[in-house]
């Protein structure tokens, strides 16, 4: 049916002229926004709420990530000289200068509970064990917080390209609405429609691709800083079984 009206049109020159010759459309930012219809509208404010929202989950958490890599290179080395020389305090106040550490959280709940649940005499199993519970409390409480905002950035990064293609619907049915609407098949009638769907379209793509590679990225670097929770947890439990050992001999 399309391929025989652009036949059609195509076999009259004085409606070929009439197509192409229609009212000109604008495609700057306002003229767009002007032309698009209220659903589409609705659905470009949504994007744009969306967008700022992955932004600012971007940043807090590159800034978040950053501090806690940069806090625990500098709460490493304090902590193991204290533990080389067995000063257990030192090695707790050592956190004290490291809130954003994700190792100073985890190492320093392990620290503590050994302290608090010893006898000040010999180190006894259940000393460790209360430890190595007090290190997995702490590795749960730590990962829920190095991955608080990426659920949103995941949902952002999933749903924005099908709230674009809502909008892009809209605007093919707003296309046809102006053809029935003002008895004419020109291109100026289409336009606004068509433009409002590529828009749409090019919004969500836009707002749903950098969400989707930072989430991968920060992901990521849960994963590295899971690791390295793990590692030290198991270092300090290596150390507290070698301090129980050195003590019976």
């Amino acid at each position: 049916m399309i391929l025989a009206h652009l036949t059609q049109v195509a076999s009259h020159p004085a409606a070929l002229t009439a197509f192409f010759q229609d009212q000109p459309v604008g495609f700057s930012p306002l003229d767009l926004w002007h032309n698009m219809g209220i659903l589409a509208k609705g659905v470009a404010v949504l994007l744009f709420v969306m967008s700022i929202w992955s932004l600012a989950v971007m940043i807090d958490r590159a800034l978040y990530f950053s501090a806690a890599r940069k806090q625990s290179r500098e709460f490493a080395p304090k902590v193991a000289g204290a533990l080389k020389e067995s000063r257990l305090d030192d090695a707790i106040k050592a956190a004290d200068h490291s809130k954003k550490s994700h190792l100073a959280e985890v190492v320093t709940a392990g620290l503590q509970e050994f302290r608090n649940s010893g006898s000040g005499g010999a180190i006894t199993e259940g000393q460790i064990e209360a430890s190595e519970r007090a290190l997995q409390r702490s590795e749960a409480i730590v990962h829920a917080k190095l991955k608080r905002g990426l659920g949103a950035l995941a949902t952002i990064g999933s749903t924005s390209p099908f709230i674009g293609l809502f909008g892009t619907v809209v605007g093919i049915l707003n296309a046809f609405q102006q053809i029935a609407t003002q008895k004419t098949s020109g291109i100026g009638a289409v336009a606004g429609g068509i433009s409002e769907a590529l828009v749409t379209t090019a919004f969500g793509l836009l707002v749903a691709i950098p969400a989707v590679m930072t989430f991968n990225y920060f992901t990521n670097r849960v994963e590295a800083f899971d690791v390295e929770m793990d590692n030290s947890s198991s270092e300090l439990l290596d150390y507290f079984i070698k301090q129980s050992q050195s003590q019976r001999r």
